[in-house]
């Protein structure tokens, strides 16, 4: 059998932590089916106001030990039955990212284990390639720190278009922060951006800006110019529902450009703002007017998670991609096209 270009003979199985932002996870994959055994998280939410590093840190290290345990419970493994230990190093938030890369070294020392550093952007690809079945994908990369339209290209996943500034998931998070409807951010699975716009009544898109620059977008004078409106008397679920359509218009159109421009066949949507049922409309709907394959990775894999990262674990691992424990230090601005992928191409 072989996996993305990599020779599988040999059954492996990996142990991923990732810990970029709000999320801790700890999940366990294998190069044979079913490739993942675990997938255990626990988000970090605060009761008012944005994500403060130092805070979500300090709830990562207490769970630590407990959210390990689960993964290995759920798999029905125990550690020695581990070939390696994955984890995630950038990019991040700084205190987040060390308590992940502090438990990764640990354990891979002193269970002599390999330890793999892993992209958190190309565990969020990998990961859907892996349940898409995809072979060479334009990726359309959405959440709260991330937004770019990618592509694999000569040994590399290269960016044919990213934001200028904030992050299409920092737009939504900001803004339902500032208005006063988050947190919590998401109910019943909706991000609450969608709720509100989902009532409505005008359906009339408010003048906002729309700031498209090629294949790049720019979001921070949208959320500028959405929350002006409020000030302005503009009713709430107005500009929620402008925020949201111009927004999602925006990602789309630089994402059909890059189709059109790469010639791909197949359209993936990761990361966890494609939870967004009306973001999966908007791209599903150009993807299919190019007749190319649509997927959008499911919510338990699209937003961050352990699975994703001990995924990208194995195919590093069984390429060779492996590091001293000494030298496993943080990068909280660690592109994706920085990153070597000999798995692929």
């Amino acid at each position: 059998m072989r996996l993305h270009g990599v020779s599988v003979g040999r059954k492996v199985r990996v142990l991923g932590i990732e810990s970029t932002a709000h999320t801790l996870g700890v999940g366990i994959a294998q190069n044979f089916p079913p490739y993942i055994l675990a997938n255990e998280r626990e988000k970090y939410e605060p009761p008012v106001g944005g994500i403060h590093p130092r805070e979500a840190s300090r709830n990562h290290a207490e769970k630590i030990g407990l959210i390990l345990r689960r993964a290995l419970e759920a798999s029905k493994l125990t550690i020695d039955e581990i070939d390696a230990i994955a984890v995630a190093l950038g990019p991040g938030m700084g205190p987040c990212l060390r308590v992940g890369a502090t438990a990764a070294r640990a354990l891979a020392s002193f269970y002599d284990k390999k330890l793999v550093p892993v992209n958190h952007g190309i565990a969020h690809i990998e990961i859907g390639n892996l349940l898409s079945g995809f072979e060479d994908p334009l990726i359309i990369y959405v959440s709260g720190g991330n937004t770019g339209i990618i592509a694999f290209k000569q040994k590399k996943y290269r960016v044919f278009g990213e934001t200028q500034d904030i992050a299409l998931g920092n737009l939504r998070d900001v803004f339902a922060r500032e208005s006063g409807i988050a947190p919590p951010y998401i109910k019943n699975g909706w991000h609450v951006i969608d709720l509100c716009a989902l009532q409505s009544q005008s359906k009339d898109v408010i003048d906002l800006p729309y700031i498209v620059k090629g294949q790049d977008v720019s979001y921070a004078g949208l959320l500028t110019s959405a929350l002006k409106k409020l000030k302005e008397g503009y009713k709430l679920e107005d500009v929620c529902y402008s925020l949201v359509e111009i927004s999602f218009s925006m990602i789309t159109e630089v994402a059909e450009r890059g189709l059109a421009h790469t010639r791909k066949e197949e359209v993936l949507l990761t990361g966890g703002v494609s939870a967004s049922q009306i973001l999966d409309e908007k791209v599903r709907k150009m993807a299919e007017s190019h007749r190319a394959k649509f997927f959008n990775v499911p919510p338990a894999y699209a937003g961050d998670n352990g699975a994703m990262i001990a995924w990208a674990g194995v195919l590093g691992y069984l390429s060779g991609v492996t590091i001293d424990p000494k030298d496993a230090k943080i990068d909280q601005r660690w592109r994706i096209d920085e990153v070597d992928v000999p798995w692929r191409g």
